[in-house]
């Protein structure tokens, strides 16, 4: 189904959900082709769940999106960040993946500057994740390595939100083997921390278990089946934190759609979606991908 109106284009893809297949509910991605400030301040307040973005870096994508200089990358986004701060559910999540560039030899500080800003604004800065590329581009600099890792950075309107963590425990791995197999007298007891910051460990409390909870190092190839679009994040990305943040029904933005990662993900984990999108040709490319995942 398309809408169309003066500032927007809408195309609504749906299927049944599976977690809820007897009620006959419906799962829908709204693809809207747009600016996405317009587009945001059209939509209801406290309205989305969980907002997971990659938007142009500073002096990116300038064929596409034009490129944002570094100076006036703040400027630029937190017009956009006071929207999504206003659309977002009291206890939902912003995932911000960004990444500073190198400026006349050195690193702009464009990204704590916007944080900085964000904080002004009333976001709570909770919490930063790193992506570890496994497969980055090889290179070589004359002062500095090449780059296999960025920011995804985590925001919230108040302390108290969403958080479903045993939606992404991994597995115990090889370690568990030995440290619980001979437990020592520390092992058995709480142990706090020597410097006083109130954390404490009872490993005894580990025997048994299969599943931990994850560190917040996410290491995750590179997006590489996708040549029709200048920079894309794989799926697994958004998925980790959709499972993290929200549960079935829950609405997930995404207001720099590009060619729909995003929303995909969104889709298959029967999680509603809005995406934004301001080029028409990459707006086509995410209505196409996620129409693969309707049956």
């Amino acid at each position: 189904m398309t809408k169309r109106n003066k500032f927007m284009t809408v195309q609504t893809i749906e299927k049944t959900d599976l977690f809820n297949p007897k009620t006959k509910a419906k799962v829908k991605a709204d693809v809207i082709l747009g600016d996405c400030l317009d587009v945001l301040k059209k939509l209801p307040a406290n309205s989305v769940d969980l907002i997971v973005t990659s938007p142009p870096y500073a002096d990116q994508r300038k064929s596409t999106y034009g490129g944002i200089g570094p100076d006036k990358y703040v400027e630029w986004f937190s017009s956009i960040s006071e929207e999504l701060l206003r659309v977002l559910h009291p206890k939902g999540t912003f995932v911000l993946n960004i990444k500073e560039k190198v400026v006349n030899g050195e690193r702009h500080t464009y990204v704590m500057e916007l944080v900085i800003e964000m904080r002004k604004q009333g976001w709570l800065w909770t919490e930063e994740f790193i992506w570890h590329k496994k497969n980055c581009f090889p290179g070589k600099w004359p002062n500095r390595f090449r780059d296999s890792w960025e920011r995804l950075l985590q925001f919230n309107k108040q302390k108290d939100f969403n958080m479903y963590q045993d939606e992404v425990r991994v597995p115990m791995g090889d370690w568990a083997k030995t440290r619980l197999k001979n437990l020592s007298e520390t092992d058995k007891r709480r142990d706090n921390s020597k410097v006083g910051s109130g954390f404490g460990k009872n490993v005894s409390k580990w025997v048994g278990r299969d599943l931990a909870y994850p560190t917040n190092v996410l290491v995750m190839a590179t997006e590489s089946s996708n040549k029709n679009h200048s920079a894309v994040f794989p799926r697994e990305l958004p998925s980790w934190f959709i499972k993290l943040f929200t549960k079935p029904g829950d609405v997930v933005l995404d207001p720099f759609l590009g060619s729909g990662t995003t929303s995909v993900a969104a889709f298959l984990l029967d999680r509603n979606s809005i995406g934004i999108e301001v080029k028409e040709e990459y707006h086509k490319l995410a209505i196409e991908n996620i129409n693969k995942h309707t049956t």
